[in-house]
């Protein structure tokens, strides 16, 4: 199978902004790491730019980790230094400068920050990667993805999806696919249920079990990765399934080169990255259900 379309790029006349700008919200003061892996795997990915909002006192130290081609965005915080809930005001007027968000690589739990992460779920018109602390936010509040219609995409593993299902961890262990198909059919959005074999599921019986990765890609950073692939495919116009499917094999296939390279005990976040233009050299996945 060829590449999304919308990412052949066979024009010459083209420009930056034809390939999408992602916003992402992510960092704090330990977990800065995230925000940065996030955006720079989105910008490895193709997104045309990649603009991260952070706590307005981290821009500086945010500048310096992050890869000088990533745009920062300082927002109101609170006195810990996450994002604070009146930042939604300044993201509201401009929700049209963007094509697609991803929201909680790195953002904690603060009670404040999560009552951001919840009004960010709920009024934001654009395509949604909801990962990390967003999913923990989420937890108790699925109502919300009914707010909007443009696509939720959720992240979690398996400790993530319990509270998320409200079923526990050994039941989605040995029920993977079953507990995905219950979950899309409930709740309006596609779901990544990450691990071996990740899972790609969207209402209506579509599935893809991912055939890529390996254990070496059990490491810090890893799901900030992906977030960010994912979010780079749907800024550049591809649809929610087939971004996160293509996004999920992507991902597994730069961390399956990164350990030929690196060896799985030694593989970081980073060489995931690094591994990002060899893995879009080859081929997506092939079109796959499971009913």
């Amino acid at each position: 199978m060829p590449w999304p379309a919308p990412l052949s790029r066979r024009k010459n006349n083209v420009h930056k902004n034809d390939f999408g700008h992602v916003l992402v919200l992510a960092g704090s003061p330990r977990t800065l790491g995230a925000a940065a892996l996030c955006s720079l795997a989105s910008m490895r990915t193709g997104a045309g730019l990649v603009t991260v909002g952070i706590p307005e006192s981290l821009n500086n130290a945010l500048q310096k980790k992050a890869s000088p081609v990533v745009m920062t965005w300082p927002l109101p915080e609170t006195p810990e230094h996450t994002i604070a809930p009146k930042a939604i005001n300044r993201l509201t007027p401009v929700w049209d400068h963007y094509q697609v968000v991803v929201v909680g690589p790195g953002l904690l739990a603060h009670p404040n920050t999560q009552d951001f992460i919840l009004k960010v779920i709920e009024h934001c018109p654009l395509p949604l990667v909801i990962d990390a602390d967003a999913l923990r936010a989420l937890a108790g509040q699925m109502d919300l993805l009914q707010a909007q219609t443009a696509v939720r995409i959720l992240t979690p593993h398996t400790g993530e999806m319990a509270p998320l299902a409200g079923v526990p961890r050994n039941l989605i262990q040995t029920n993977r696919k079953k507990v995905c198909r219950n979950f899309v059919e409930r709740y309006p959005c596609v779901l990544v249920l990450k691990g071996h074999e990740t899972i790609v599921a969207e209402k209506n019986q579509k599935m893809y079990v991912n055939p890529t990765g390996n254990p070496g890609m059990a490491t810090a950073g890893s799901g900030d990765v992906l977030a960010g692939m994912i979010a780079a495919l749907l800024a550049q116009g591809v649809d929610g399934f087939e971004a996160a499917k293509v996004g999920v094999h992507w991902h597994g296939l730069a961390g399956d080169l990164a350990a030929k390279n690196k060896t799985r005990a030694s593989m970081i976040a980073t060489d995931i990255i690094e591994k990002i233009p060899e893995a879009l050299s080859l081929r997506a996945p092939a079109k796959q259900s499971l009913k």
